[in-house]
């Protein structure tokens, strides 16, 4: 039964540290992932003007890569102009090992973006571990070559996602 109760001990201290240390963990990730966004990520809609059937015409696109890690329900009104609605709300990583949220707006004619930095701390608080799990999915696919690093993050990761559901 001791044995038990220290494991049971030995776990809560574990699960606290991974907990204490997430955003340090989501940023490593991030700076692993970094060369393969490069390869997979995608040039995302800055602006464009849309017609009357919804089709984007004269986009222009941001020059970096990026995957989108996860979506939330958006603020009410973008940071860089409050008169602007925001319709969709993302968090993505860049080629650059940065972390944004991209927020798009339409007014009926134009969609248009902002796109703004937030660092690994905030990723977590507003997107969630889903961020987390979507990075390690993308290094799960991507990131071959490092299969003892890929091991220890699905511990970790499996671990989080069992305790926090």
């Amino acid at each position: 039964m001791k044995k038990i109760d220290d494991l049971k001990e030995h776990g809560g201290k574990l699960a606290q540290e991974v907990q204490e240390n997430d955003a340090k963990l989501l940023s490593r990730m991030a700076a692993s992932t970094t060369p393969v966004i490069k390869t997979i990520g995608l040039n995302l809609l800055k602006m464009g003007k849309q017609d009357t059937k919804g089709e984007i015409y004269d986009p222009a696109y941001y020059p970096a890569k990026m995957i989108v890690l996860g979506k939330v329900e958006p603020d009410p009104v973008r940071p860089d102009n409050p008169t602007k609605t925001i319709t969709d709300q993302f968090c993505v990583l860049s080629e650059d090992g940065d972390f944004f949220e991209l927020m798009y707006s339409f007014d009926g004619f134009l969609t248009d973006s902002y796109l703004n930095r937030i660092d690994a701390r905030r990723a977590i608080d507003r997107y969630g571990y889903d961020i987390m799990f979507m990075l390690y999915q993308a290094m799960h696919d991507y990131l071959k070559s490092e299969e003892e690093l890929i091991a220890s993050l699905n511990t970790v990761i499996g671990y989080i996602f069992a305790r926090k559901q």
